[in-house]
């Protein structure tokens, strides 16, 4: 009697032709529904800009194709991300945008390595957690955020609150406000919340801003002074460059001068103060000698007068009554000179000149006073005569 052979399970023809149309049923199925039998959760419902119709990944719930090859094309997922987003393919090819910077440092990186998705609607889209970001590529280093005023190290997410695309520069003025509230509030008055304006990380034009790196220089009183007194208003760095160099951009008000010496405070002040103040009067039309060297400005500039002040002396030394207005028509420099009033000469003809004797010499070398005691006008010869009529005898005669 033969052997009777046994079916081996499965493996019969009901058998594979049952497993081959429940494969094709489920592959039906998972095309018709797109995918759902395979999906490890939702996608992310977060709308952004429209890209070809699409708002959000979740939009593609039922196109896994739109993201997923197929086991046997060589196209990756990565691939496929840069067909919607070709600003990311335009910065793969630029090392000083963010993904260009991963991507030339990383060259494995791929588009899931930050983006992270099916992790439901509301899922964050992006974790930087695995990434070495250079911030300064972007304008900004992070030299100084390293620990927070707790100790603690910052965190992508302590800045970027509202996502990493972008930055709200609120968070700047809620944090430093918890630390300076007082410097801040002035800082903000002065020069607003466009902190990136200015504000680079490094600290280039920071608190610690070296002023001796630019043509600028702070002396004197200068250099105790806070940036917001020169540089009141200013927006940005273009604002700050453009602040005034010259004395009267800041002290046109300070002026005790009236704009008479035009703009260049520096030819008679330093920044050590106002006073004291040198001015070169040699420079001017009217040279100072003598006693005049030696007077005080307002001396002779009364009332903060200093320009077009009158040159002749008569304007500062009216003509006295000892003179009694013989020398109308003369300038006292005929007689005298700035070193003092007195001695003062007489080179015109005088009557004594004729007395005809010897003795003439003697008058000339005597003062006017000798012989005009009162006033010019008048005179007397007693004090070396007899009589006051020149030529009756000569000195002791008459």
């Amino acid at each position: 009697m033969g052997m009777e052979k046994k079916p081996y399970g499965c493996l019969t023809f009901p058998g594979l032709i049952t497993a081959l149309l429940s494969m094709l049923v489920v592959v039906v199925v998972g095309l018709v529904r797109g995918g759902v039998l395979f999906s490890p959760g939702g996608l992310n419902a977060q709308a952004g800009a429209s890209l070809g119709s699409v708002a959000s990944h979740a939009d593609l719930a039922s196109k896994c194709s739109a993201c997923h090859s197929a086991f046997w094309q060589t196209t990756t997922m990565a691939d496929k991300c840069v067909l919607c987003h070709t600003d990311v393919a335009a910065q793969e090819l630029d090392p000083t945008t963010l993904h260009g910077d991963q991507f030339t440092k990383k060259p494995g990186l791929t588009c899931r390595s930050c983006h992270p998705d099916h992790r439901g609607a509301t899922a964050a889209l992006t974790d930087l957690s695995m990434i070495d970001v250079t911030h300064n590529v972007f304008g900004y280093a992070l030299i100084a955020h390293q620990k927070q005023s707790d100790g603690s190290a910052f965190l992508c997410k302590t800045c970027h609150v509202n996502g990493y695309s972008k930055f709200d520069q609120a968070v700047c003025t809620a944090c430093h406000q918890q630390i300076k509230v007082d410097f801040m509030q002035s800082h903000l008055q002065a020069y607003g919340a466009n902190c990136l304006a200015c504000h680079d990380g490094i600290d280039s034009h920071g608190h610690a801003f070296n002023h001796t790196g630019v043509a600028f220089q702070l002396t004197g009183k200068h250099a105790t002074l806070d940036c917001g007194s020169c540089h009141t208003g200013a927006r940005n760095i273009a604002d700050l460059k453009a602040t005034p160099r010259d004395c009267a951009g800041c002290h046109t008000k300070d002026d005790a001068h009236k704009g008479q010496f035009g703009s260049g405070c520096g030819t008679c002040h330093t920044t050590q103060g106002w006073l004291p103040a040198t001015f070169d009067h040699s420079l001017t039309k009217f040279p100072l000698t003598g006693a005049h060297a030696g007077l005080a400005c307002t001396k002779c500039h009364t009332n903060a007068v200093f320009t077009v002040l009158p040159t002749n002396c008569v304007s500062c030394h009216p003509d006295p009554t000892y003179h009694a207005g013989l020398f109308a028509g003369m300038t006292c420099d005929q007689c005298h000179t700035t070193a003092a009033w007195i001695p003062a000469t007489f080179n015109l003809s005088h009557p004594a000149g004729n007395c005809g004797d010897n003795n003439c010499v003697d008058h000339h070398r005597a003062t006017c006073n000798e012989c005009h005691p009162v006033n010019l006008p008048t005179f007397t010869c007693l004090k070396c005569h007899d009589s006051n009529t020149p030529g009756d005898g000569g000195r002791g005669g008459g």
